[in-house]
């Protein structure tokens, strides 16, 4: 039997009162579990005992067993043993060194999301029915979903503009290996530009909080005119702000959806720059511009739909002088400040800048790609140290 690769279809749907006080009581106990195990898993540790999933499982009998939590057994079992799940391959990653320690879900700022797996949901017919409920889900199907495809997994969400969705993850024949091309790119992500590639195409920058900014400012003023608690103005000022932010957000997810499929379809390999976003935006003066970039969007959306049509990325390392770097004949300047965007080399070759960078990216990764030159960026040694702190003799000047 063929195994096809997995993806998630999002939808919006609109439940009923029933349906959203339902499905509100279960996020509310979804957080509360993960909170509990969280707390008596933090409690063990400071014993120096460990407790696994199975430990927290038993956990969760005792408590639905109790007067004071007897409400969990009002929902659906499976999200709750979902959400333990979800704190083991937290702690799986914390001790792998590969994320922070577990935090506690806030009612406030916490994502609202519950997960359910075959056994709590019923699709027959296109019609989604969850468990502790006898009416399906008014669901708008804006995309079909693979021909004869049954979702493993249901998650239902619900964003802070109090919109729900629907994500069902199902096996996709669609997603498989492109035919390969000889075809290969190098990117430059930028602020100017969003992207230039060393074909000498450049992709403008929509800036879409830039378009709805002044929107959100009225609307972030009319919210700290509010008076703080759990009013119902205030609550109504607070979704209209998420409102907004959730436009710029679906506007800026489209773009980067429509540029990285594009760009892998075309390509069989792609090089770019392993930029530490998170640092960046300390700058104030760019932190706005680069988050409205969405660069770290831009990398996630590009390798994992390289890894499903059989393409290629590759990262170079930060400190590659790229934009310094003569493409012509290699002849490295001293010092490339950002306003300037054309320079001439001694070569007498007048560059763009990003164009020059592009090109030198994907020259040093296809390197990289043939003989292992050694761009590409190690997350982490052997001895533990981060290949940043390694190449700390090798940054530009």
């Amino acid at each position: 039997m063929t195994t096809h690769a997995k993806r998630a279809f999002k939808y919006r749907f609109y439940p009923t009162d029933t349906q959203a006080a339902e499905l509100s009581r279960t996020f509310g106990c979804v957080r509360k579990v993960y909170n509990m195990a969280l707390q008596a898993r933090t409690e063990a540790w400071t014993r120096q005992e460990r407790v696994n999933y199975n430990a927290t499982s038993a956990m969760l009998t005792v408590w639905k067993r109790t007067d004071e939590l007897a409400y969990l057994n009002d929902v659906s079992s499976v999200p709750l043993q979902q959400a333990l799940r979800h704190l083991q391959v937290a702690f799986t990653n914390f001790f792998g060194k590969r994320a922070k320690y577990p935090r506690f879900k806030s009612r406030k700022k916490s994502r609202k999301s519950a997960e359910y797996t075959t056994s709590a949901f019923r699709f027959r017919d296109g019609r989604l029915t969850l468990a502790k409920m006898s009416e399906p889900l008014d669901i708008r199907w804006s995309r079909p979903l693979p021909k004869g495809a049954s979702p493993s997994t249901v998650t239902i969400s619900q964003d802070a503009a109090g919109r729900w969705f629907a994500s069902l993850l199902c096996e996709d024949p669609s997603v498989k290996p492109l035919p390969a091309t000889d075809a290969a790119v190098g990117i430059d992500v930028g602020l100017h530009h969003l992207l230039t590639l060393s074909t000498g195409e450049k992709v403008a920058n929509p800036r879409h909080e830039r378009r709805d900014r002044a929107a959100l400012a009225k609307a972030q003023r009319r919210l700290a005119k509010k008076a703080k608690g759990n009013g119902a103005n205030r609550a109504k000022a607070r979704r209209k702000v998420a409102q907004i932010h959730a436009r710029i957000t679906d506007r800026r997810r489209d773009t980067l959806h429509k540029l990285t499929t594009r760009l892998v379809r075309e390509n069989q390999t792609l090089v770019i720059e392993d930029l530490t976003v998170r640092t960046m935006v300390t700058n104030r003066s760019l932190a706005r511009a680069i988050s409205d970039a969405a660069w770290s969007d831009f990398r996630s959306m590009l390798e994992y739909k390289a890894q499903w049509y059989g393409r290629e990325v590759i990262a170079v390392d930060r400190w590659f002088p790229s934009s310094k770097l003569c493409s012509v004949c290699g002849t490295l300047q001293d010092k490339m400040p950002l306003h300037v965007r054309t320079w001439t080399c001694t070569c007498g070759t007048t560059h763009d800048r990003d164009v020059n960078a592009a090109t030198n990216l994907l020259a040093v990764g296809l390197t990289a790609s043939v003989c292992g030159a050694g761009v590409r960026p190690q997350r982490s040694s052997p001895g533990g140290q981060s290949a940043t702190k390694q190449k700390t003799s090798q940054r530009e000047p």
